[in-house]
Parts: structure tokens; C-alpha cells; sequence
């Protein structure tokens, strides 16, 4: 038998399990996560004013209509101005204070837009320039290359305490989410598009970032390490970084896109200029065409042909009002310009 005083605290057990969680979302260490922890706070307690009075309301009307209760009986009661009122201006108010924060929120935490706070005591100073960190989630690894440094490491970011990051993010064949709990929300990584968080972290530790986006055999595996340091001290890591005597060329990125699971931290002394946008233009082996460059090609090729079939439509009026752009030859020579003589029809 089960003593009476264990049976009251059954009911409490699931809280004690709760109390080791990790609540660092609840509890960050970052600006703009805090400032996210904060909304879903305050939207939860507006919500609350809801929920809560409709609990106690549907145990006090059960107990005062119960069987045998000397409640009043009215079978004909159909209307109460009062009661509506609440019924339907709570929630009315609650809902407009909502939208009226979401909206404010939503412009406000854009991960596009520029930092101009470091907490919510110190502004950044208008001349302060961010640490950009490019950013490629690849299967299932993450690697993170420091354009301004040139130094590139796998499965471990560092970055500076009190110092605005802006990172570039970006993928290798499908799609991710970028996601430190403690520093800000999650952002998507795609293939051939770039995606931008700027952040900024206030507390030196170590910490964990993840892929939040299943992505196939090696996604229970996709962490990695975040460092937060001083300023000081990210300056000595990277100058013990460039000592290190990996390069991070094209030919070394292909080996290291291709799948693994588990992959040990890793770094790079140095990297090759330009690698981040020929792996987001996917472009990185040699021979291939970039996206950015067939696109603009493709534009060209596109405007091109639009003149020429303005140009057969009203070929004198287009001769006498515009003026068009000289063909190249090969050789670099200027050709006669375009006219109705001498447009061959394919």
C-alpha cells in the first residue's frame, strides 16, 4: 500500500524530471535570443489570461451546479451584455496586443537586419564593423570559414564576446537549419541561395550548435562546438590558426563535401579566396559554369532577343529611336551595328 503522502506527490514527479532539462532557449546568453525568450514569455503570460480564469471557471461551475447544489435554477436565462463583453473583448484586446508585438518583433529580431544593440544597455557604435563568418552545412558536418582572417575550421566555431557577427550561411546539397540555442533563432541552409543571421554573444563559455533539419543517415551526428571568447582571446586563436598548416583549396573542399558522420574537428591555416561564393554558385570543380554567371548570360541572352523581335516587329521606328549595342567578334573587333538588313532569322 502506497503510503498517502507519496500519492499526493505522484502527480509532481514529471516536474522533477522537467528540472533537468536544459533551458538555456529559456536562458541564453545571446542578445538576440534573449530578446526571443522574452516574447515567448510574454505571449505565454497573455495567454494565460485566458486559460487560467477558464480552468478555475469550469471547476467552480461544475462544483456550484452539481447534483443536489443549491445553485438558482433559470432554464430561461439567454443573455448577459455583461458576460459578453468579457466573453468577447478579453481575447479581442489579447489578440490585438499580440499581433501589435509580432508585428513589432518580427521587424525588429529580422536576422537580415543589422545589429544596433550589443545588450540592452549598450548601443553599437555607428563606425563598429562585424565579424562575418561564412557559413556551409555540409553531409553531416558544418564548416565555418573566416573570410577576413582566412582561416577556415570544421565542426567548431569561436567568435568574440560584445562583438556583432554577421554570418553568411549557405549549403552543399540539401537543406539545414543553422541553430545555436543561446546566441539566436534557427535559420534555414540551402543550396545555392545565401541566408544571413547577425548576432551577437555576451557571456565567454562553450557551447552547442546543431542542425534542427533532418537531412538524412548522419543528422543525429550534425553539432558543433561554440566557443565564445574575449576579444583578446580570439585574436591569439587566430593567430595560432594561421600557423596551422592546413589549406583549405577547391580540390580539399570536394573531398571533404563528400558524406561522413562523426567528423573530428578540424582546421585550416588557410583558405582559398573566393571558396565561399564557388560553393554557392556551385561552381567549385573545375570546369564548371557559377550560377551568378550563366544567370547573368542567360539575362544578356534574353534582353538581346527581346530587341531583336522589336525590331523585326517595327524595324523603322526602332532604327530611328534606339539606339543598339554593337556586336564583338571574337577577336575583340567591332562589328556593323544591328539593322533590318542584316538580322539572319533562325
Amino acid at each position: 500500500m502506497i503510503p498517502k503522502i507519496v500519492r499526493r506527490g505522484l502527480p509532481l514527479l514529471p516536474l522533477a524530471a522537467l528540472a533537468g532539462c536544459n533551458t538555456v532557449v529559456m536562458n541564453p546568453t545571446g542578445d538576440i535570443a534573449k530578446q526571443q525568450a522574452d516574447l515567448i514569455t510574454i505571449s505565454v503570460l497573455l495567454m494565460l489570461i485566458i486559460i487560467v480564469p477558464v480552468m478555475i471557471l469550469t471547476v467552480l461551475f461544475a462544483w456550484r451546479y452539481r447534483k443536489n447544489a443549491n445553485a438558482k435554477y433559470e432554464p430561461d436565462w439567454d443573455h448577459s451584455t455583461k458576460l459578453e463583453l468579457v466573453i468577447w473583448g478579453a481575447p479581442l484586446l489579447i489578440i490585438i496586443v499580440l499581433g501589435l508585438i509580432t508585428w513589432v518583433s518580427t521587424h525588429k529580431l529580422d536576422p537580415y537586419r543589422p545589429l544596433d544593440r550589443i545588450d540592452e544597455n549598450r548601443p553599437i557604435p555607428a563606425s563598429t564593423k562585424p565579424l562575418e563568418v561564412q557559413v556551409v552545412a555540409l553531409d553531416w558536418k558544418w564548416l565555418f570559414i573566416y573570410p577576413e582572417q582566412g582561416i577556415a575550421s570544421v565542426n567548431e566555431l569561436v567568435t568574440p564576446v560584445d562583438v556583432p557577427v554577421r554570418f553568411k550561411i549557405t549549403s552543399s546539397t540539401v537543406m539545414n537549419t543553422f541553430y545555436i540555442p543561446t546566441l539566436a533563432g534557427m535559420i534555414y541552409a540551402m543550396p545555392g541561395m545565401e541566408t544571413t543571421l547577425n548576432a551577437v554573444l555576451n557571456k565567454p563559455g562553450d557551447y552547442k550548435g546543431l542542425s534542427a533539419n533532418f537531412s538524412g543517415e548522419g543528422f543525429s551526428h550534425m553539432h558543433f562546438a561554440y566557443k565564445g571568447m574575449s576579444a583578446g582571446e580570439f585574436d591569439a586563436w587566430v593567430q595560432k590558426m594561421k600557423t596551422n598548416p592546413g589549406v583549405l583549396n577547391r580540390a580539399d573542399y570536394l573531398s571533404l563535401e563528400k558524406p561522413s558522420v562523426r567528423e573530428p574537428v578540424r582546421f585550416y591555416g588557410s583558405v582559398e579566396p573566393a571558396l565561399f561564393n564557388r560553393i554557392l554558385n556551385r561552381c567549385v570543380a573545375e570546369g564548371s559554369v557559377c550560377m551568378n554567371q550563366q544567370m547573368a548570360d542567360d539575362h544578356k541572352r534574353n534582353q538581346m532577343a527581346a530587341e531583336i523581335r522589336k525590331l523585326q516587329k517595327n524595324p523603322a521606328a526602332q532604327v530611328a529611336n534606339a539606339e543598339l549595342e554593337m556586336c564583338v567578334t571574337p577577336e575583340g573587333q567591332a562589328a556593323s551595328p544591328v539593322t533590318p538588313n542584316n538580322i539572319v532569322k533562325k
